[in-house]
């Protein structure tokens, strides 16, 4: 389906929960969000019926999201749901990794195609400080689990934060020379508990091609900028939502863990779908789609939604 300014609407970031078991400096404050009662999140069936319905209107990939969606209860259950939807053509889920060792088999096996591991450190005291309980070996466990499981070309998302990783740039960079992996790094967004971070903390995912010269580009994928080092057996992404904003060529809606459909990220516009069926829910699919923005406006304020990041789905 088109939106109003003509971009082609195909893929649907799902969040199944606000939960995380992780408290990251940027994504949450220290004490986690307020627990909701299970009938403030969409059910498993509600999930899959607006997964369904989202199909229905030219949706070809869904990603779940959290929170950390490993930690909702029934994730399998959502996964086999979705998966088993005429027309969709990719399941993918972003997770923190943590869980991933006791789940990556049963999450292949329930038709997850893709997984996106976040990984902003290779350090593990590092890790800790900036996870506040996540331990670093959990997550490598997590990593040597999926490959195991027949999951291929696995994707690392860094973000990427002035004095505390970007010492780290190189050896993130290092990882796609040995391994068929995608290490993208993705600028930090104004939001939630950084929005009020000094301005040294949010760098240019240029910083990157600035450090690693032998960096050569390739065809980009999706809203990655994609490049390869000499050699490599795998790739390294830039994502680059704030200094060169990618809206025009954005194909993403968002569904929030409690049914409100968001057609832009850093939007303050919600478009609520839980009790709706049928082709009303299709017909509140298709008006978030119609109505969304051109643009959002981060080069110039931080961002306008009031929802923090595992809020929205990360």
């Amino acid at each position: 389906m088109l939106d109003g300014c003509g971009r082609t609407i195909d893929y649907l970031r799902l969040s199944v929960t606000d939960l995380c078991n992780y408290r990251c400096r940027y994504c949450m404050p220290e004490e986690g969000v307020p627990k909701r009662d299970h009938r403030d999140i969409l059910s498993v069936e509600e999930l899959v019926e607006i997964g369904r319905a989202a199909v229905r209107c030219g949706v070809k990939k869904i990603r779940l999201t959290g929170g950390e969606p490993l930690v909702r209860r029934g994730i399998l259950d959502i996964c086999r749901g979705l998966a088993a939807i005429p027309g969709l053509e990719e399941l993918c889920l972003t997770t923190n990794g943590s869980l991933l060792a006791g789940l990556a088999a049963p999450l292949r096996e329930a038709g997850v195609d893709r997984l996106n591991i976040s990984l902003d450190t290779l350090r593990p005291a590092r890790f800790s400080a900036m996870t506040r309980r996540g331990r670093l070996c959990d997550v490598w466990a997590g990593i040597a689990a999926a490959e195991a499981a027949g999951f291929r070309d696995l994707k690392f998302d860094t973000v990427l934060i002035g004095g505390f990783n970007d010492d780290e740039i190189e050896a993130l960079t290092d990882l796609s020379r040995t391994h068929p992996w995608e290490m993208r790094f993705i600028e930090l967004m104004p939001m939630g508990p950084c929005a009020e971070w000094d301005t040294h903390r949010f760098l240019p995912a240029e910083t990157v091609l600035a450090r690693v010269t032998d960096l050569e580009p390739i065809a980009p994928q999706g809203v990655a900028r994609r490049y390869r080092l000499p050699g490599a057996k795998g790739t390294v992404g830039l994502i680059t939502p704030v200094s060169h904003d990618f809206c025009a060529d954005c194909r993403r809606i968002r569904v929030t863990a409690d049914g409100k459909l968001k057609s832009c990220l850093h939007s303050r516009e919600e478009l609520p779908l839980r009790g709706l069926h049928g082709e009303a829910l299709e017909a509140a699919i298709r008006q978030g789609i119609a109505c969304k923005p051109a643009k959002h406006h981060l080069a110039e304020r931080r961002s306008d939604t009031p929802r923090t990041m595992d809020q929205i789905g990360g």
